[in-house]
């Protein structure tokens, strides 16, 4: 196992596969002591419990999993107090459970988008509300919220998505702002499209029958996920490992000199928003006579 005299104490949500299995790896690899969250530790996502486990031990790495459903405040709650008691500590929480969904927009149900925005959304809000009292204590620490390009460019198809993670980008910046002051940085990272399972899992629209009254057009989705399986599977498909090497950098970044935003993979226009939206949002802090919250207080 790495030793280093800074490692840090990392909550990954979201770790049984894709970019949080990945990032819990990669920190761990680095050594830092990661608690690799997930819901299901026990039921659906035993065997990828086991195999983080598994992977600890014969790389005698110092990487926990732990049983966290971050649709549920009793799960969330009893997640951060386990981390508590045996670390002692929380230096970053990496938000990056999600769900994603694909199709026609009028046919996905209303409680399927509010299923949606409760993991992607105010999931997000009730891991951190549980996990920053312990940040802001040691007037330390970082949160890394797990975006989307789609935050900021829109794709048809995927509005319901985009707009969850659309939300993730106006929480980021607001708790940035408000944690400033305590010491806590935000940083935000916006994956592209990558080959991982949320698409595989991604959740479909329940009422076809509004779907079929788009004719022609609500064979699209299906055609755009033929189109990004063949980008997936060709030889220079992009690699999924951009987001954790991304978020090793922010983790091992010195405090108050972090990027706010992070774009991993093909930008689609998202770098150039994010570049003209900066100073603007700087301006309005300014104007509001709030320009101080813009800056860490380390």
């Amino acid at each position: 196992m790495k030793t280093r005299t800074d490692s840090k104490v990392i909550l990954v949500t979201g770790a049984s596969t894709g970019f949080g299995r990945d990032t819990a790896e990669t920190l761990a690899h680095a050594g830092h002591r990661v608690f690799a969250s997930m819901r299901g530790i026990d039921g659906k996502n035993s065997a990828h419990a086991e195999a983080l486990r598994s992977l600890a031990n014969a790389k005698a790495l110092d990487l926990s999993v732990v049983e966290l459903d971050v649709t549920d405040d009793v799960s969330v709650n009893h997640a951060i107090a386990h981390v508590l008691e045996s670390a002692g500590r929380l230096d970053v929480l990496i938000n990056n459970a999600g769900i994603a969904s694909a199709g026609v927009s009028e046919a996905f149900t209303a409680g399927q988008f509010a299923a949606l925005l409760d993991v992607n959304v105010v999931g997000l809000h009730r891991v951190a509300r549980a996990a920053l009292p312990a940040l802001r204590a040691h007037r330390s620490g970082l949160l890394i919220n797990v975006g989307s390009i789609l935050g900021r460019v829109t794709f048809p198809f995927f509005s319901l998505y985009g707009a969850s993670k659309f939300a993730v980008e106006a929480l980021s910046d607001g708790y940035r702002y408000e944690l400033s002051q305590a010491g806590v940085d935000v940083a935000l990272v916006q994956p592209s499209a990558y080959p991982t399972p949320m698409y595989a899992s991604a959740q479909q629209p329940q009422d076809l029958s509004r779907a079929e009254g788009y004719g022609a057009v609500a064979g699209i989705p299906g055609a755009m996920f033929a189109h990004f399986n063949s980008v997936f599977s060709a030889e220079d498909a992009p690699d999924p490992h951009d987001v954790a090497v991304a978020i090793l950098a922010l983790v091992d970044a010195p405090q108050g000199r972090r990027a706010h935003r992070t774009i991993a993979g093909s930008p689609f226009g998202a770098d150039a928003i994010n570049l003209s939206t900066a100073p603007v949002q700087a301006e309005i802090v300014k104007g509001l006579g709030l320009a101080h919250l813009d800056t860490t207080n380390t």
